[in-house]
């Protein structure tokens, strides 16, 4: 585990990027997938869950890299970690999924960094909160975003019902509209820390 303040972020121009067989989703619908929630809470209890803060450079600013589902729907690669599973060991397998080649030769070498959010959610509802609300006791899933450094040259499988955008912080910042309470949350999260922006 990496643990700096200073990131350094590469020009995406550094990396490369292919297609794999599609990676579909295991719900059609948010009914779904909280109905499966609830399935999976009777049997494990609560589901922790692992996404990554991928950072590159485009025009000297920072951008994100957000998997994007279909027209609209944008989520950060990661996923559900299996009971009792480690969390960087999670989310390496979680990235390696969603991002790196079938070729064991081509993994990136994820370097996972600090665990900079928390998220919660209290009930079998899509809401969550940067806390636990004091009421609730058993709560239902539990986020965690990690900054994850990427090493200057990287080759990404991306599933072909999938694309992987590179968007802007101030894109993200505050529009919870177009991304959501987490993913508009990230330039806040993301303030400590200094960008060593390195050119192409």
């Amino acid at each position: 585990m990496v643990t700096s303040s200073v990131v350094n972020t590469y020009p995406l121009s550094s990396y490369s990027f292919g297609t794999k067989e599609p990676k579909m989703e295991k719900d059609t619908s948010v009914a779904d997938r909280l109905a499966r929630m609830k399935l999976n809470y009777m049997k494990e209890g609560m589901r922790t869950s692992v996404e990554a803060i991928l950072l590159v450079q485009e025009h000297n600013h920072p951008h994100i890299l957000l998997l994007q589902i279909g027209n609209t729907f944008c989520k950060l690669p990661g996923g559900r970690l299996k009971p009792g599973e480690n969390e960087v060991e999670g989310l390496k397998r979680k990235l390696s999924s969603k991002l790196a080649a079938n070729s064991p030769n081509m993994q990136p070498n994820w370097q996972i960094g600090e665990c900079v959010a928390v998220w919660w959610r209290p009930n079998f509802e899509t809401i969550m909160y940067p806390y636990c609300p004091p009421h609730i006791s058993k709560p239902k899933e539990c986020k965690k975003l990690y900054v994850v450094h990427l090493s200057e040259r990287e080759y990404f499988a991306v599933p072909k019902n999938l694309k992987l955008l590179a968007v802007p912080l101030f894109e993200l910042y505050d529009n919870v509209q177009r991304y959501g309470p987490v993913i508009s949350t990230i330039p806040q999260q993301l303030s400590r820390f200094q960008f060593n922006m390195i050119p192409a």
